[in-house]
């Protein structure tokens, strides 16, 4: 049976840092401050919103929130934005995703100022993790790296595979992952719903990474014995939390993932690193 890539051990180690870099930013004065803006009432993601408050709170981080009616219009998003944008108070904020029909979030994500991206997301940031420059970096890729690093998985050289390629966490994973860095420099391949076969690319991965919100995509029979395989897409059936991974491939990996605790915990984390990392960005200023 493979070995769990426990999200919460990983996190914690990330945590324990930044309580240092809290304190020393407390000794000039300086408070982190993350926000989150959540449009409607959808239960998971008020559920994903709350875990980010309780975080801040555990670790010393301010916490805003902004709750905006799925009855509310496009402008009543944007002037949350505004607001966060001009509050000094506030270092990193997040636009929870999905938006309800009706709010465009690629819109008020363009007028977040992007020093203040603590989810990654923005246009500039994006366009910073192309050109390998410093920036936020979206907050699931960033922990799937972490996460590999922590567990000392080799990927230098080594074939990764990622389904999916959306923009908060295929995509960006995929540059990630090809940088010449630690936990990184791998040969990725990304697959997607026009690939018929998906299974040619992911019997071959070292390391395979999920990224769809598809419920057990990835099976025993679409894995390479020993490979690393870690779900990044989640989705719902009821109350239960479905991972993209089908937990029988535990019997082919090396490791995996757990169904709960795998790169939840290292998102919410990596968040706060960003968070931490743009009211550093402030006190040196001062």
């Amino acid at each position: 049976m493979a070995k769990l890539l426990e999200g919460k051990v990983v996190a914690e180690a990330v945590i324990a840092d930044l309580k240092k870099r809290i304190a020393e930013l407390k000794k000039l004065d300086v408070v982190p401050g993350l926000a989150t803006i959540l449009v409607g009432d959808d239960p998971a993601s008020a559920g994903y919103v709350r875990k980010k408050h309780q975080a801040c709170e555990e670790i010393g981080v301010r916490s805003f929130h902004r709750a905006i009616p799925a009855t509310g219009k496009q402008e009543d998003l944007l002037a949350a934005v505004k607001e966060l944008n001009d509050n000094p108070d506030v270092h990193g904020y997040i636009i929870q995703y999905p938006v309800p029909d009706g709010f465009d979030f690629a819109e008020a994500m363009s007028l977040m100022k992007p020093e203040k991206d603590a989810d990654g997301l923005h246009p500039s940031n994006l366009g910073k993790l192309v050109m390998q420059e410093k920036g936020p970096i979206p907050a699931t890729p960033a922990g799937i790296k972490e996460m590999l690093i922590h567990y000392n998985i080799p990927t230098d050289g080594r074939e990764v595979v990622i389904v999916g390629r959306g923009t908060t966490l295929g995509r960006p994973l995929a540059l990630l992952l090809s940088e010449k860095t630690k936990g990184a420099n791998a040969a990725v391949t990304v697959v997607h719903s026009a690939v018929k076969d998906i299974s040619r690319y992911t019997k071959r991965a070292d390391i395979l990474i999920a990224a769809v919100g598809r419920p057990s995509i990835i099976m025993p029979d679409m894995v390479k014995e020993g490979a690393v395989v870690i779900s990044g897409g989640i989705s719902w059936k009821g109350k239960k939390l479905l991972a993209d991974v089908d937990e029988s491939v535990a019997e082919v990996a090396s490791w995996i993932t757990p169904r709960l605790g795998g790169v939840g915990p290292t998102t919410i984390a990596m968040l706060m690193r960003n968070t931490v990392e743009a009211a550093e960005l402030v006190a040196s200023k001062q």
